[in-house]
């Protein structure tokens, strides 16, 4: 067996990139062996740095197999024509072909190949296939007519097949085993080649012996080719220079990744910053560190961010690292004056220049929230200053109608009002990640409330799977009122999400509102909650078609009217004195299934089945996530036992027997005068339990339901053993039928048993 090196040395590759080249090296690589033949499983190893990336394959066969492929052919009896196209799509001859059963097969066999010559091939179709998200057309034309593709000029290429070199040449680069070590440290005697000629190598250069030598070799050149091993390098190196400092590493892996994808040798080195720039939030400072400079950041004993920065140098300097900690200094300073002047004039109105500088009136946030009506929120949903109109009364009215207790309503709508402010503030202009964040610290320097600055702070979340869910009061109005607003807008506009395309992000606000109910525990009416949001919708978009002077009477709550609780009939929107008003409607139906598409998608972790939240949907009017949830989770503990089971079981049969009758033209409402054992009984236990799980229902103990439902399997089963539905006189199988049918509507109250899977 064989083991084989390949390195694609080029300039600089980002870092952001180096993880994506290295899954489309080992792609491409596997894809060509495979084309080829080689079919075993290989093992791999893929490396990167900012300057190359390689491949070491292990256990390669010497040769590919020989191939035989076989390709069936018309009948011996066909017409000429049918065997000339055989003929022609085969490129073989008659006296080639195999007759086996009266038909014609061409076999072919392909003898197999050296691997090197499948290495070849391989090592061109990944240079000239490989996918870079963003590369540079390049070439020699002197050279060669060949302009190829390439995140950067490739500058060479090492391919190595068990030390000797497999021989290609791409763009007129020819394979060898010089490659280069790091850019800095050059040694300074120059390398002499293990090859016949012995000739001294340029600056830099190092040959290659053979794929098991190649990470030893380089290190000695100080490269590190593993990407990982770097990464472990500058996350312990970081945490090592904070503690010698008496400090802590704020964690931030992906930062780890990032400076692992800058550095061929990696040395992390602490420096200090001025204090007074302390005064900025911290979250701005660890921005601008890690953004603009790619440095870490570090806590004191506290907890409280320290005037420290980590930074990863790419050489290991020879005075220890000072000139290149000052030299970084210089530069995050200038990036930390931004950040202060950008929180300066967010707050203050200024007069005067240099040291006369001094601060005048305070720029409130209510201030900077009169430019919110210079920005589009939507092209079909106005301004960001309509939207948080809109909030703001969504957010009240949350709080005044109790469904987020001991909410402030005054606070919820302050908050609400002011919650998109700071989209309009320098620093969130610098920053887009800080849009909230910031809001709330202007709010609370200003001395606003602890709950409203905490609302405006935290009303985006959460953001995503994992984040934080707003539990205050204040805060969960909002953030409610928020994602409430942008689902029925987007909706209202029919720009619902299709298939995969999301691109306003409404699965992600509908997850949201889901996670804040069930975590919360509130009360929420999906119905009632999404027609309230879709009133200033209705209203925007009345006095958008009719204009301001036509709307005597425009109120959301018209929307109501003739809205049925099963959805099935859109209100109008009521315009007084406009008789030529085209109607205005919305129907929550369609938002309700996204609802529960999104609860499916949001339980399925949590082992809750899909099937079980679309029985108990299916019932119409039950849309309180908190007791929808809790009788799915009822529901299906009661599936899961025998009774369960068994009573499903004859649910289904009851159901099929009554789809069929019914287009026999048979109606419920007749009587048996003289009904069978199994037949009363089952009359009998309807009597009892039907009302008791009704109860329940009502009293919210939906186990105790599940278990009035679980008295009636014995009767059901016993009525199937005895009874025979189809009976021969009528009024007996009209009776039955209505029997069968009471029996469906007791289980119905609970769920749509139609809906369960099993």
């Amino acid at each position: 067996m064989s083991d084989f090196l390949l390195e694609l040395r080029s300039e600089e590759i980002p870092a952001r990139m180096q993880a994506t080249a290295r899954a489309e090296l080992e792609k491409l690589f596997r894809a060509g062996l495979t084309a080829a033949g080689v079919t075993d499983t290989l093992q791999l190893t893929v490396w990167s740095t900012p300057r190359r990336l390689a491949l070491i394959a292990e256990g390669l066969p010497e040769a590919t197999a020989a191939v035989s492929e076989e390709v069936k052919g018309p009948r011996t009896t066909a017409p000429a024509q049918a065997l000339e196209g055989f003929l022609r799509k085969t490129g073989l001859t008659a006296d080639q072909l195999t007759e086996r059963d009266g038909v014609w097969f061409a076999i072919t066999q392909t003898p197999g190949r050296p691997i090197a010559e499948v290495l070849k091939t391989a090592i061109e179709d990944i240079v000239r296939k490989f996918a870079w998200p963003k590369s540079m057309r390049w070439g020699k034309p002197s050279i060669s007519s060949e302009s190829l593709r390439w995140v950067r000029p490739l500058q060479g290429i090492v391919a190595l097949l068990d030390g000797q070199i497999v021989p290609a040449e791409i763009a007129g680069i020819q394979t060898g085993r010089v490659t280069y070590g790091h850019r800095f440290h050059i040694p300074e005697t120059p390398a002499t080649g293990f090859s016949a000629s012995a000739a001294p190598l340029p600056p830099g250069a190092l040959e290659i012996n053979n794929a098991q030598s190649y990470a030893e070799a380089l290190r000695s050149h100080h490269v590190i080719v593993d990407h990982a091993a770097r990464a472990e390098l500058i996350r312990n190196g970081a945490h090592a220079a904070a503690a010698a400092a008496g400090l802590r590493l704020v964690p931030d892996e992906g930062l780890v990744i990032e400076n692992a994808g800058l550095t061929e040798w990696p040395v992390p080195l602490l420096g200090r910053f001025d204090e007074t720039f302390l005064e900025v939030p911290p979250e701005v400072i660890q921005l601008t560190a890690r953004v603009n400079q790619k440095y870490f950041v570090c806590e004191d004993a506290a907890g409280n961010l320290a005037n420290a920065f980590i930074c990863t140098a790419n050489i290991a300097a020879r005075d220890g690292g000072a000139g290149i900690v000052a030299g970084n200094r210089k530069v995050l300073a200038a990036r930390l004056s931004d950040a202060r002047h950008f929180w300066e004039e967010d707050q203050w109105n200024h007069e005067g220049f240099g040291k006369d500088r001094h601060r005048t009136t305070r720029k409130t946030l209510a201030l900077h929230a009169e430019k919110l009506a210079r920005i589009t929120f939507h092209e079909k949903l106005g301004t960001v200053a309509d939207k948080v109109a809109r909030v703001a009364k969504l957010a009240r009215w949350l709080a005044e109608e109790g469904i987020v207790p001991n909410a402030d309503p005054a606070q919820a709508e302050l908050a609400a009002q002011l919650c998109k402010a700071d989209l309009v503030t320098e620093m969130v202009g610098e920053f887009p990640e800080l849009q909230g964040l910031m809001g709330g610290y202007y709010a609370r320097a200003e001395g606003l409330p602890d709950a409203v600055a905490d609302a405006i702070r935290d009303h985006y979340k959460p953001v995503g799977q994992g984040d934080d869910v707003p539990t205050a009061p204040v805060t969960v109005c909002v953030a409610l009122a928020d994602k409430l607003d942008t689902l029925a807008g987007f909706f209202y506009a029919d720009m619902k999400p299709t298939g995969s395309k999301d691109p306003f992000a409404l699965r992600r606000a509908a997850l949201g509102i889901i996670q804040i109910v069930l975590d919360n525990r509130l009360r929420l009416g999906l119905t009632s909650a999404l027609v309230e949001a879709m009133s200033g919708h209705a209203v925007r978009e009345a006095k958008r078609v009719f204009g301001e002077g036509a709307l005597e009477i425009v109120r959301a709550r018209n929307l109501l009217e003739g809205y049925s609780s099963d959805a099935s009939s859109a209100a109008n929107f009521a315009i007084a004195d406009v008789a030529t008003a085209s109607a205005i409607a919305f129907s929550p139906t369609d938002l309700l299934a996204f609802f529960a598409d999104r609860l499916k998608v949001q339980q399925r972790e949590a082992g809750v089945r899909h099937d079980l939240i679309d029985a108990v949907f299916a019932l119409g009017g039950e849309d309180d996530l908190v007791r929808l949830l809790a009788r799915v989770h009822a529901l299906q503990a009661f599936v899961a036992t025998e009774d369960g089971t068994n009573l499903l079981a004859g649910y289904k049969r009851a159901a099929n027997i009554l789809r069929a009758e019914s287009k026999t033209g048979w109606e419920p409402g007749a009587t048996n005068p003289a009904p069978e054992p199994a037949e009363a009984a089952l009359q009998t236990a309807l009597a009892e339990a039907a009302p008791q799980a009704e109860q329940a229902i009502a009293a919210e103990d939906f186990a105790a339901a599940m278990s009035a439902l679980a008295s009636l399997r014995g009767a059901v089963d016993q009525f199937f053993n005895d009874v025979t539905v189809n009976d021969a006189d009528a009024n007996k199988r009209a009776a039955r039928l209505d029997l069968l049918d009471r029996f469906r509507a007791a289980v119905h109250k609970v769920a749509d048993f139609s809906r369960i899977e099993g």
